[in-house]
């Protein structure tokens, strides 16, 4: 078998991603920050952009070989998938999250991320921007739990907004540099 008949002929799923992962953290951090109300429009892109947009991303980060790609969109494609479980609670036998377990949620959540942060230190400085606003975004709302501070918990959502953009970004950037055969869009 030749080497050229191993080669992946799998689009780059990175745009999908974090475009999935971009516009719903931005309708989101909406939310966070006190501009619109947490809806049924923020649940269902939830489910289907944040989450089954990201975990179909991730599994064809598999099966392009890209660890840090699968493991991103994979991860946080669940991340929505469990967040929307703890909003609409449908175990009626489970006590419903309160801020102390939602505190250790997004703790632990921040702590995946900042991992993830220090793999970004070998790609775009774009990739960075996401990881590290996502890292802060997530230690602030898991200190809003904790403390019950509406004031971070508004913070939050204003960094928010800034990592989903970020994101959108680096999506767009990765489509539009790759249409064009050059960079367009600095990443």
């Amino acid at each position: 078998m030749s080497t050229e008949s191993n080669k992946s002929t799998i689009a780059n799923p990175a745009p999908l991603g974090l475009l999935g992962f971009g516009m719903t953290t931005c309708l989101l951090n909406l939310h966070n920050a006190g501009i619109i109300p947490l809806s049924i429009v923020i649940v269902a892109m939830g489910f289907a952009l944040g989450g089954a947009a990201q975990i179909i991303a991730g599994i064809m980060e598999f099966k392009k070989n890209n660890t840090f790609g699968a493991t991103a969109f994979t991860a946080y494609g669940f991340f929505w998938w469990s967040l929307i479980l703890i909003w609409i609670k449908p175990f009626g036998s489970i006590d419903a999250a309160d801020s102390k377990s939602m505190g250790f949620y997004l703790g632990l959540w921040c702590l995946f991320t900042a991992f993830m942060f220090v793999g970004t230190l070998k790609h775009n400085r774009a990739s960075q921007v996401v990881f590290g606003s996502l890292t802060i975004l997530f230690l602030l709302l898991s200190a809003a739990n904790f403390t019950g501070s509406e004031a971070i918990h508004t913070v939050a959502g204003y960094v928010g907004i800034f990592c989903g953009l970020s994101a959108i970004y680096n999506a767009m950037g990765q489509i539009i540099n790759q249409e064009f055969g050059r960079t367009v869009m600095p990443l």
